[in-house]
């Protein structure tokens, strides 16, 4: 398999982990010679309630016995999107109740800036460098890393770049700015919390020049980091949320919500401004519906900030020199570039999935499913001990 794996399946790193898999359940994942790997890394922040998870996997059997696709999204009245929507509306603030849902996070963005653009009249997009937004087109214009953007370019004109956390540089937003798009932690650049209320203050320039605040949730939101969106850590509100990976419990899904209001310009002038063949599918919406309650009514999203603890009182080391993140959205940094590769690389060797950050060469992400338990965060954080000291001999 893996031979075919490389030879027919587009390729996105030359060094994949390549582990050819048989099954995964709860916070473990099972490879084909029967090994079995305990899982902190959840897919990417994905897997929110653990592999195959009963309620979410029942719900999608459920509404397959019952129709798939029927209709391109917003035409036809489909039970498993309006429930969906109903319990994103219920779970966000008041200004925010209406609800597009999209095939991913990436999409999410796409309309997001749409849907700022044609809210304001303007065209201008302030983003922070080194966030990370997504691989289209629009999305890439609005992620700040050359790096990754400079083979692709010429990329979607009129976007301009300001560092996180420096207040000094919001004079940047003005009267031309449409919308200022922001992780709400920045993720792929180390897991970088918003400091010295520098999220509050972008709001406030924005009320101050009439533009709009759209907060990227995809990894944050959802119960990951301690509340259901991440934002309400900080005390400021969005007026666009973009959100995605753990809203699916595992299956492709993202959304994009605001403002009842906001959402109606994208009917008219044009028509169907916003249109997807694909987007609300029903199954997938089904096992999101499954996914926000089982996170909301089995205490998930308070005891992530207790795994948090968990994880911060056993993953001490020397070559550990800092812990970042918020909730089951974690990273440590370890002192190089290299020794991070090979103790990702050798606690794969010892049966725990670790993984990289995009832009932060020296951390590990550590983001398990919701639903792993005490135990098993102990039995991790061992496996990681364990593995620096091996690499280090």
């Amino acid at each position: 398999m893996k031979k075919d794996f490389l030879k027919y399946q587009a390729q996105t790193t030359s060094h994949p982990l390549a582990i050819e898999i048989s099954k995964a359940k709860g916070s473990y994942i099972y490879d084909t010679s029967g090994k079995k790997y305990l899982d902190f890394v959840a897919g990417v922040s994905a897997n929110s309630v653990g592999h195959n998870n009963p309620e979410v996997t029942a719900a999608i059997k459920n509404q397959l016995d019952s129709y798939a696709h029927v209709m391109v999204y917003g035409e036809f009245i489909q039970r498993p999107q309006v429930e969906l929507c109903k319990l994103l509306v219920k779970n966000s603030p008041k200004n925010l109740d209406a609800v597009y849902i999209t095939n991913s996070g990436t999409e999410a963005t796409e309309g997001a800036l749409k849907l700022a653009k044609r809210v304001t009249g303007r065209w201008e997009i302030i983003a922070a460098k080194n966030s990370y937004h997504g691989n289209t087109m629009g999305s890439m214009s609005v992620s700040g890393v050359e790096k990754q953007n400079s083979a692709f370019r010429p990329l979607i004109p009129g976007t301009k770049f300001i560092s996180f956390n420096n207040a000094n540089e919001l004079p940047k937003i003005t009267t031309k700015t449409a919308a200022v798009i922001l992780e709400t932690i920045q993720g792929g650049a180390g897991f970088i919390e918003s400091k010295n209320e520098f999220l509050l203050k972008v709001k406030q320039r924005c009320l101050e020049v009439g533009a709009l605040l759209i907060l990227d949730e995809i990894q944050t939101g959802i119960g990951r980091t301690g509340t259901f969106w991440g934002f309400e850590n900080y005390k400021v509100l969005p007026d666009i949320i973009i959100t995605g990976k753990g809203l699916g419990g595992g299956m492709p899904i993202g959304a994009f919500i605001s403002s009842f209001e906001n959402m109606s310009l994208l009917k008219e002038n044009p028509t169907l401004g916003h249109i997807s063949t694909f987007a609300g599918h029903p199954v997938i919406s089904a096992a999101g519906v499954a996914t926000i309650k089982e996170i909301t009514t089995k205490n998930l999203i308070s005891s992530s900030l207790k795994k948090e603890e968990l994880i911060r009182k056993y993953l001490i080391h020397s070559s550990i020199i800092e812990i970042r993140g918020k909730g089951l959205m974690l990273t440590a940094l370890l002192e190089t570039p290299e020794l991070a590769a090979k103790v990702i690389h050798k606690c794969l060797e010892n049966g725990l999935i670790l993984f990289f950050l995009l832009f932060e060469g020296r951390a590990m992400r550590i983001t398990p499913p919701l639903t792993i338990s005490n135990e098993e965060i102990i039995e991790g954080c061992k496996i990681i001990l364990k593995s620096i000291d091996e690499v280090n001999d």
